[in-house]
């Protein structure tokens, strides 16, 4: 799983082996089964985790009690949730283990102290949060100028591991659809 890290790392920012291998010193293993939760709403994102293997999800309980993701991690990517993680404030949000997951963790505060002391984490850093700053808001703007189908077919074509391996339940969550509109969108494809 280091190796996946290394790589997503040197992917997004030059870094030399030295500095990675600190970095990567950084992280912990961890193993959590199916609909395990990272995070329940209210408490305060302490952790951002690297998927090594697996699936987390990051959602939230809209105003009529329906769960809605708004965030889906496989393999090699980064998963927190951000506005916790910055604010240092109660999340509105949780994180769920989705398939039985083997991560590498670090702590906010071991993060904030890479910033400090590593001007290349600093700019990995920036990189995440520009990156996931169009991801919401593509996503954003395909909830207000998509109809459904339309929404369905693009995640077909950007990210079709979600249709795969998820249950429709969540599918449907992530592109703001009833899980029945799902399943006449599937017959129809």
């Amino acid at each position: 799983m280091y190796e996946q890290l290394g790589l997503y790392i040197k992917k997004n920012v030059e870094i030399n082996e030295t500095d990675l291998n600190t970095v990567l010193s950084y992280f912990k293993p961890v193993k959590y089964n199916k609909n395990e939760l990272l995070l329940a709403q209210g408490q305060i994102s302490q952790h951002s985790f690297f998927v090594g293997k697996g699936c987390l999800r990051i959602f939230f309980i809209n105003e009529e009690g329906k769960d809605v993701t708004r965030y889906i991690a496989f393999e090699n990517q980064l998963a927190t949730a951000l506005v916790s993680f910055i604010t240092k404030l109660p999340s509105k949000e949780y994180i769920q283990v989705v398939e039985k997951s083997e991560l590498l963790c670090i702590s906010h505060d071991d993060f904030n102290h890479l910033k400090q002391i590593f001007p290349k984490w600093q700019e990995f850093y920036c990189t995440y949060l520009e990156k996931a700053y169009v991801n919401n808001t593509n996503r954003l703007m395909s909830f207000t100028t998509m109809d459904a189908l339309e929404r369905y077919t693009q995640l077909l074509q950007v990210n079709p591991s979600i249709v795969k391996r998820l249950p429709n339940k969540i599918v449907a969550s992530y592109i703001n659809i009833s899980q029945e509109t799902l399943s006449r969108l599937k017959s129809k494809l």
